[in-house]
């Protein structure tokens, strides 16, 4: 693993994003790019503990799901039911960033913006894309496989809109799934920049909650989310096999889990590396020609 990064350079930052002045002031765009690459040099550097984060981190993705099902459960007006399952959803990533644990779609952008800036390899790159994706779906399957095999109050109403949540999402023809996963990551990865931009903790959490908060509301596409949305249903039918899955399947098929999981991974890598770790990268490198001259 060592050959396929780079050392941790020291997160030095332009003097404008050193300065003192009001601490609650946000970082600069330099200073966050910095930050953000930083974070992905430091989890591939440490292949097992990046696989543990992930799983707890795929996990806690599936918990946002089990919750946005059960506050959306009854509810008849769609918008309505979107906004409940928003704010449910909302608390996974705050969850996930505040813990240190790991989502492979931020991971992509950080990952990325760690190649542009020459401390991370295409091969690291490929390696931390990998082992956080599988991480992150094992956690998510397992959760919700707990759930499945507990029942009880995830059968009845709960099953029913489970599948129907499912079967809507799996049941997306290709270029719809693809470009509302790019719409997903652009969101969120958007929400993870301005968390590692923000210097107070209020701050941090607001910006970690308004990233899935608006990809669930939006109803765009997220492959671990998904993992949970489709995943829950199929464990629900499994251990209890009157419950519905509304033709969800586990494989390539049409609606099938594996589908859409390959579908929304490479939609969530367009969104979190081309239209937000690119950007923000551009912009640093513009910026820092300027701010250097004027010391």
């Amino acid at each position: 693993m060592a050959q396929l990064i780079s050392p941790v350079a020291p997160m030095t930052a332009p003097a404008a994003d050193q300065a003192g002045g009001d601490p609650f002031e946000p970082l600069g765009i330099g200073a966050m790019v910095d930050r953000v690459a930083a974070m992905a040099v430091e989890k591939a550097a440490h292949p097992w503990a990046f696989l543990m984060r992930s799983l707890v981190g795929g996990a806690m993705v599936a918990f946002g799901v089990l919750l946005a099902l059960v506050v959306s459960t009854g509810v008849k007006t769609p918008g309505v039911a979107s906004l409940l399952m928003g704010l449910a959803f909302g608390m996974s990533f705050v969850l996930i960033l505040v813990s240190g644990m790991s989502l492979i779609t931020a991971d992509m952008a950080a990952g990325f913006l760690a190649v542009l800036k020459g401390d991370m390899s295409a091969g690291g790159y490929a390696f931390l894309v990998v082992v956080g994706l599988v991480g992150n779906i094992a956690g998510a399957l397992v959760f919700v496989a707990v759930c499945g095999a507990a029942g009880g109050p995830y059968l009845g109403a709960f099953a029913e809109r489970a599948a129907a949540v499912g079967a809507q999402k799996a049941g997306h023809p290709f270029w719809t799934a693809l470009l509302l996963a790019v719409v997903c990551t652009w969101f969120l990865q958007t929400a993870m920049c301005m968390y590692f931009k923000a210097r107070s903790d209020v701050a941090r959490m607001a910006f970690a909650f308004y990233g899935p908060f608006a990809f669930v509301i939006g109803g765009t596409q997220h492959v671990i989310a998904n993992a949970g949305f489709l995943g829950l249903p199929l464990m629900l039918n499994l251990f209890h096999p009157a419950a519905p899955r509304a033709g969800i399947g586990w494989g390539l098929g049409e609606d099938g889990l594996l589908t859409n999981i390959c579908i929304t991974t490479v939609g969530n890598l367009i969104g979190g590396t081309l239209f937000v770790a690119l950007p923000f990268w551009v912009i640093a490198q513009l910026q820092r020609p300027r701010l250097m001259a004027g010391r």
